[in-house]
């Protein structure tokens, strides 16, 4: 199998440099200015950790009355400090406790001191959310609420539509993670590289455009790469100027060795049978956030799978352009779909 290698020129022309560090082919993006947006996202981790701690049962039913789902989920689901039985005064001495203990407090105020407002972030919110009213009409429109819960989880969604993003997994990809939680691969150096404001919301779209998509139909890496080319390709649409790298979540040098490479990756996982494969220690990491790609080249990231799904979606798209993202998305026959697609790597 012969790798192709990145090759840097020190002379370009300036019509040929791209965007992002990733060139993309050219495609129309619809005008969506007249699709009336206005995001502000809601300060719960602000609210909780506002609260007069001299009277922090009044505090909390406020808090439970103005963010009723959300505040259960949190601290219930996933800090666990909510009482079981409903009990105020006890829930009120857990959450104190929370925030007023010495490590949680220096968290709180480093991501204050990263995120003091989010006007910025909210633009970028309503330009996404205008191409998803357009590209899913019947949905309703997200709102967002951000939180912090000790290194817990970076996005989800609730209730319909209602995305959530913990600012502590966006303070940075200097800011020493691991050594808050030493030996934890969620904080290696591959994965907190994108720790950043640059990334936050494309990853808490992740989770809003996984939230639409059912479960992949089968276990083979064929299913789980369409799937995942699926949602890729959902996401692009949603963020039509962000680079590719970032929606990849990979270096913008990583991003131009896939596209260097695509027709040798297609040919690797023929050759070793592993497009049908349902063996998932053998698929894992050409589909799940890893490092590398086992038998590619050093330069080759993770995940060099849903990065050739999103190229076979594409081509399905171009042969059928009267598809809607609903119905993308209910495209179920993963072979079908790269029948139908003619999908040639390029060269």
């Amino acid at each position: 199998m012969s790798w192709k290698k990145a090759v840097w020129y020190l002379f370009i022309l300036p019509s040929l440099l791209c965007s992002g560090f990733s060139c993309k082919e050219r495609r129309n993006v619809p005008d969506v200015s007249d699709i009336d947006m206005d995001i502000t996202i809601r300060r719960f981790d602000q609210d909780l950790f506002g609260l007069d701690t001299t009277d922090m049962e009044a505090g909390l039913a406020r808090l439970h009355e103005e963010y009723p789902e959300f505040s259960s989920i949190l601290l219930g689901q996933i800090l666990g400090i909510e009482s079981s039985e409903g009990n105020l005064s006890e829930e009120a001495a857990f959450v104190k406790g929370f925030i007023q203990d010495p490590a949680i407090r220096h968290l709180y105020d480093t991501t204050q001191a990263v995120f003091p407002k989010l006007s910025d972030i909210e633009s970028d919110f309503d330009e996404a959310f205008r191409f998803f009213e357009f590209y899913f009409p019947e949905e309703p429109t997200p709102t967002v609420t951000a939180f912090i819960s000790e290194y817990s989880i970076a996005a989800f969604v609730y209730g319909e539509n209602d995305l959530a993003i913990g600012l502590d997994f966006f303070l940075g990809e200097n800011y020493p993670y691991m050594a808050y939680n030493p030996g934890n691969p969620n904080f290696s150096a591959y994965m907190t590289r994108t720790f950043n404001k640059a990334h936050l919301v494309s990853k808490a779209l992740q989770a809003l455009v996984g939230g639409l998509a059912d479960p992949p139909p089968g276990n083979r890496l064929l299913d789980m790469m369409i799937h995942n080319g699926k949602k890729l390709y959902v996401l692009d649409h949603l963020l039509p100027y962000a680079p590719d790298s970032i929606k990849m979540e990979v270096t913008a040098e990583q991003m131009n060795w896939l596209e260097d490479n695509e027709l040798e990756m297609w040919a690797y996982f023929l050759k070793e049978n592993l497009l049908y494969s349902s063996n998932w220690q053998d698929i894992r990491k050409y589909v799940d956030y890893s490092p590398n790609s086992p038998g590619m080249p050093p330069e080759a990231p993770g995940r060099t799978a849903n990065w050739l799904g999103w190229q076979i979606v594409k081509a399905y798209m171009k042969r059928q352009p009267e598809t809607t993202m609903p119905q993308l998305f209910a495209l179920a026959d993963a072979q079908k779909l790269l029948d139908e697609s003619k999908y040639k790597p390029g060269r």
